[in-house]
């Protein structure tokens, strides 16, 4: 994932323009994340959605993509390949039992609605989901960026 910019900024000594610093918001750079807090996702361009979702065979379940019959009774390498010849997933690791939620050519999770930058599926939203950013790569910090206001 790349760097995604913060803020304004404008070319030093150019007539009317406005200087302000650049803050950059790079997924990949823990350092750049901000400390969450209450209500920060409300004004965040979901920029958490873009990271790769790791799920289990539950949370496949919940939101719908297996059925609890075929999660117990189907091997999951089984279930893997159909989901990745759906675009459900993109990855499936065998040794974990992890399944890597398919995202959208923009890096997108394929459950974030493009437009309100929300969930489609929240109540049903995976654990990686529901504990972030809790449990994640700098637990309590998230790669926030504000939306803009246009």
């Amino acid at each position: 994932m790349g760097v995604l910019l913060c803020g304004v900024s404008a070319a030093k000594g150019i007539k009317g323009g406005m200087k302000s610093v650049l803050y950059l918001v790079d997924v990949d750079r823990l350092e750049s994340w901000t400390r969450y807090r209450n209500g920060l996702c409300d004004t965040c361009v979901a920029h958490c959605c873009t990271m790769p979702t790791d799920v289990r065979l539950p949370d496949l379940v919940r939101l719908g993509l297996v059925d609890p019959f075929e999660a117990e009774h189907e091997a999951p390498k089984q279930i893997a390949k159909r989901l990745t010849k759906a675009g459900v997933i993109e990855h499936f690791n065998f040794r974990h039992e992890l399944f890597t939620l398919a995202r959208r050519s923009s890096g997108d999770c394929h459950l974030l609605d493009a437009k309100t930058r929300r969930c489609t599926v929240y109540a049903q939203r995976p654990d990686t989901c529901r504990k972030h950013p809790q449990v994640s790569s700098r637990p309590g910090y998230c790669p926030y960026q504000a939306r803009d206001r246009s």
